[in-house]
């Protein structure tokens, strides 16, 4: 028996022989003491690190107070591993110190327990897996006229704000990230983060645009998921998402995209000046681990980050937690917030279904994604003079002539090969060049496509060594949800996507097609044309919510139940962004070897919003993460480029394609304004004590668990989760009358507002005071009180409309689903 002391608990150790452990796993462990953001002394020794959540001061993270509390920490996680385990049985991978106090270990699910029933330790969780969210967009945005100007151009938009990506890394050469033909950049004190050094070329990954790029791999290497050869044991992007979402953001501007000998625009970033910290913790293959990416925002922060973007989800609910905000992964995002970062995380990708979001803390600012107005179409012409829509970002064939078909089933070299799957046109060694040359090839969208293991980029590479003129690619079977993208190439090319239109075409090739009577061709007279499919249309119906866009309600548990608050937030584009992209990723074969890319996800609309946060930051360097989302939010719009309400892409029951009227579940507030949220009139403060009351006024939240979390008791209440300051409103349970508050301040000039509201009429909703007159920095407190008329067993959606005197407009969402009880 050993009997030990640990920071005043006593630890008695009983040796009791051998014991036979399970597979070692990953597990992140908190403990009992405040990390440095919170803590307010009381330990002999070591003063006071935190600082008031509501003021502008940051916590100086290179001070003798801040370095030595956090050199106690780690030493506090060492004796505990140190006095209840030997030596060899397990590793520790991080010591969490700024924003948790608690550590990452590898070790058996028999010292996890141990772990578990030690006095000291607060919560023990095994690791869990995320996953990645997955040119024009500044001209939609009206950047470059009504933005960029008020800072000083588009060469100083963003200047000196730092945005932390954590994501797949970067590839720190790209032309997005160069600067060769930029101005200098200056030193940035306030940014203390590291670059590594690249392994390989023995030089580091920095630029003066590039400030910091790190990389956090010790989980993934734990649970055997990391391969060096393929991930890069650096901050090297070898996967292409973590450069396209940092150059969406901060990329430079004018940088002209080439693919195939085409140029298709010129891409930048939303703030362009804006330097970039890499803090690579996502990986091809497998994703990442929530213990890396804890370890990858708690460096962030402590670096000194502006803002800090998530193009990252779970994979699933964590395994000890119920509650959605409650989560090592959040409750550090949490921290992060305190120590006044602004953070941006990706919604999703799980629509257009309900409850499908990913992102739900009311300290994030969850994005959802939208289609702008460029749409890329091409069109296939038959020999019976029947068009057929399709995709393809190619050029035409030739004008005024018709081209012979000829399917890749018919042209094999010999009948051997069809265990190759040959229709899909993967493989040119299995087909006939002297059948194939000169013609166009006709190829099947097999379930290969879907799977990631073909691609339209490897059909248009065996269309042209066989000497084809071009390439169809028809879709005869489709499962609900695929997502068909054009894919730029190098001959003409084009994708059928739908079914019927395709089996037109099969049925046409079928017919003009003479055979023996062993099946074999005898004549190809199938014949047809390819449009041009290089240029946008530009559409008055943008933005449209994406199909893939996840959806709300919100929820406050793995249960399902709804929450009282709305997200997602905010809506940006984030559907065919063309932006950077590693060559050596490879995260999507269609580009692989390319140096831009066209994809789509929520992980593209988030970056979006954190540029123009960057702007937002620039402009208002001591405002609040709470100030900037407000700024954000009250100023989007919920009308379309033709001044119609926005849509929403969703399912009709044939699962085709259908438009439906979006909601605040689908948008948030509404599609992001960048010009109006620079000057938003008034902003919506909250704070680090408004979250926590948010979180103990919500019921089934256990206390206790959230003193786990924040190291603070539930001392301080809303009354109701529904009174948390933000510019929306959710009541997902409304009895009878309910009164919520909002406060705004105004951060303009002295202005009269007018409020008024309306609602979907199963509800009504009244406000008070009808109209106030505030001065600059004065607040206002006001209510806003919705009454349950009739019972639908649905949702009903309306607003809050503060107008001014001076022409400023603050819109505030109302969601709310009355019951009788």
């Amino acid at each position: 028996m050993r009997k030990v002391e640990l920071n005043g608990c006593v630890l008695i150790l009983m040796l009791l022989g051998v014991v036979v452990f399970g597979k070692a796993e990953v597990y992140i462990v908190t403990i009992e003491g405040e990390p440095v953001i919170s803590y307010k002394g009381g330990v002999n020794g070591f003063e006071a690190t935190a600082v008031d959540s509501y003021s502008d001061e940051k916590i100086d993270v290179t001070s003798d107070l801040v370095t030595s509390y956090a050199g106690h920490l780690e030493k506090r996680h060492d004796m505990l591993l140190g006095l209840l385990f030997d030596e060899g049985t397990y590793k520790k991978l991080y010591s969490y110190r700024h924003l948790l106090n608690g550590f990452a270990v590898h070790t058996s699910p028999e010292q996890a327990e141990i772990l578990r029933r030690a006095p000291g330790v607060k919560s023990v969780e095994r690791d869990w897996k995320v996953r990645k969210l997955t040119t024009h967009t500044p001209q939609f945005l009206g950047l470059p006229t009504g933005v960029w100007p008020t800072g000083g151009g588009f060469d100083r938009a963003g200047e000196d704000i730092v945005i932390g990506f954590i994501d797949s890394g970067i590839s720190p050469h790209h032309p997005s990230f160069a600067t060769h033909k930029t101005d200098p950049y200056g030193p940035i004190p306030k940014y203390r983060g590291k670059c590594e050094v690249d392994p390989d070329t023995k030089k580091d990954f920095c630029n003066g645009k590039i400030v910091g790029a790190q990389h956090f791999a010790e989980a993934a290497k734990a649970a055997g998921a990391f391969n060096a050869d393929v991930d890069f044991d650096s901050p090297l992007d070898g996967d292409g998402h973590g450069s396209h979402t940092a150059s969406i953001a901060a990329g430079n501007n004018g940088i002209p995209v080439r693919l195939h000998g085409f140029e298709f625009g010129r891409a930048s970033g939303m703030a362009p000046r804006a330097r970039i910290a890499v803090y690579k913790a996502l990986y091809r293959l497998f994703g990442g681990f929530v213990a890396d990416v804890v370890a990858a925002i708690d460096q962030a922060v402590h670096d000194g980050v502006d803002i800090l973007n998530l193009s990252v989800g779970p994979n699933s609910p964590p395994a000890a937690t119920k509650t959605t905000y409650l989560n090592p992964f959040d409750a550090t995002l949490l921290s992060a917030v305190k120590a006044g970062v602004f953070v941006v995380q990706a919604a999703g990708n799980g629509g257009p279904f309900p409850k499908t979001l990913l992102s739900y803390s009311p300290w994030i600012a969850t994005v959802a994604a939208a289609v702008d107005d460029r749409r890329y179409k091409n069109h296939f012409t038959m020999g019976n003079g029947k068009i057929l829509a399709g995709l393809g970002l190619s050029p035409a064939t030739h004008a005024n002539r018709t081209f012979t078909l000829v399917a890749a089933n018919d042209v094999l070299l010999d009948s051997s090969v069809a265990k190759y799957n040959p229709a899909d046109c993967q493989r040119p060694d299995v087909l006939n060049k002297n059948l194939v040359k000169g013609n166009i090839l006709l190829c099947g969208y097999s379930f290969n496509f879907v799977l990631g293991t073909a691609s339209i980029k490897k059909v248009s590479e065996t269309a042209k060594s066989l000497g084809a003129v071009g390439f169809v690619l028809a879709v005869e079977n489709a499962s609900p949800g695929t997502k068909f993208d054009p894919v730029p190439v190098s001959i003409p090319g084009i994708l059928i996507t739908d079914v019927t239109k395709s089996a037109d075409l099969i049925d046409y090739y079928n017919v003009s097609t003479s055979r023996d009577w062993t099946g074999r061709v005898k004549t190809f007279k199938a014949v047809g044309s390819i449009g041009d499919g290089l240029r946008p249309i530009l559409h008055n119906s943008a933005p449209q919510v994406a199909l893939f866009s996840a959806r709300g309600p919100n929820i406050k548990d793995y249960s399902f139940q709804d929450a009282d608050l709305l997200k997602p937030d905010i809506l940006a584009p984030g559907s065919l962004i063309w932006a950077a992209w590693a060559q050596n990723g490879t995260d999507e074969l269609n580009y692989l070897g390319e140096g831009f890319a066209m994809i789509s996800g929520t992980s593209m609309a988030a970056p979006h919003i954190a540029g123009i946060a960057a702007l937002l930051k620039q402009k208002y360097p001591h405002w609040s993460p709470a100030a900037i989302k407000s700024a954000l939010m009250t100023t989007s719009t919920t009308l379309d480029r033709a001044e119609r309400p926005l849509q929403a892409q969703q399912y009709s029951g044939s699962e085709t394609l259908s438009l439906v009227p979006a909601t605040p579940f689908d948008y948030g507030s509404g599609h992001v304004n960048p010009r109006a949220a620079l000057d938003p009139g008034l902003i919506f403060h909250a704070g680090y004590e408004d979250y926590l009351g948010f979180m103990c006024t919500t019921p089934g939240i256990d206390a206790h668990e959230i003193m786990n979390y924040t190291h603070t008791p539930c001392n301080y209440t809303l009354g109701h989760p529904s009174n948390l300051n933000t510019p929306s409103i959710a009541i997902s349970h409304l009895v009878g009358t309910q009164t919520v508050t909002r406060t705004v301040t105004n951060v303009a000039e002295q202005e009269t507002y007018v409020i008024s509201a309306r609602m979907s009429p199963a509800v009504a909703i009244e406000t008070s005071p009808p109209a106030m007159t505030l001065r600059t920095g004065a607040s206002r407190k006001i209510s806003i009180t919705l009454s349950v008329r009739s019972v639908t067993g649905s949702y009903s959606f309306g607003q809050v409309l503060l107008k001014g005197s001076r022409g400023h407009k603050v819109r505030i969402p109302v969601v709310a689903m009355g019951y009788n009880r």
